[in-house]
């Protein structure tokens, strides 16, 4: 099966909210990959603001597989606030198709507007949410099964 190792949220101004990583000590790795991929986020952001017709500015998008490395896949989507999740995958044979992590993505989206509902976080800060730390290691237990 498909095994998540990094999910991340990352603000509208591209700072990160949230990293969390299965693999030990391999922080700064999973951060400098989500990183890297945000200019493959903005690319096709714009592309596909540019070529989808009527209110695209109010839509969720996902964006699929971001770009393919030796060891991993990176997927994204962005909310319709220009906020970005970016999930890293374990590159093995097997395939995740798209509508299995758009379920995911829509997940974790619900995860973080639930978050946003909450009196006591702000905005753009720091996310230390134990329900949405939660539903992320939820998520990363169901995809390595």
């Amino acid at each position: 099966a498909m095994a998540v190792v990094c999910v991340a949220v990352v603000s509208k101004e591209n700072y990160p909210l949230y990293v969390k990583t299965t693999v030990p000590d391999s922080d700064l790795k999973f951060h400098y990959l989500v990183h890297t991929s945000l200019d493959v986020v903005e690319e096709k952001v714009s592309f596909l603001s540019e070529h989808a017709r009527g209110s695209s500015e109010r839509r969720e998008l996902y964006l699929g597989q971001l770009y393919p490395s030796e060891e991993y896949k990176i997927y994204g989507y962005v909310t319709n606030t220009k906020v970005k999740f970016v999930v890293i995958m374990e590159n093995t044979n097997s395939y995740a198709k798209d509508n299995e992590m758009k379920a995911l993505f829509k997940k974790l989206h619900s995860a973080y507007y639930n978050l946003l509902r909450n009196p006591y976080y702000t905005p753009g800060h720091q996310i230390q949410s134990k329900m949405f730390d939660q539903t992320v290691a939820s998520l990363m237990q169901q995809s390595s099964k």
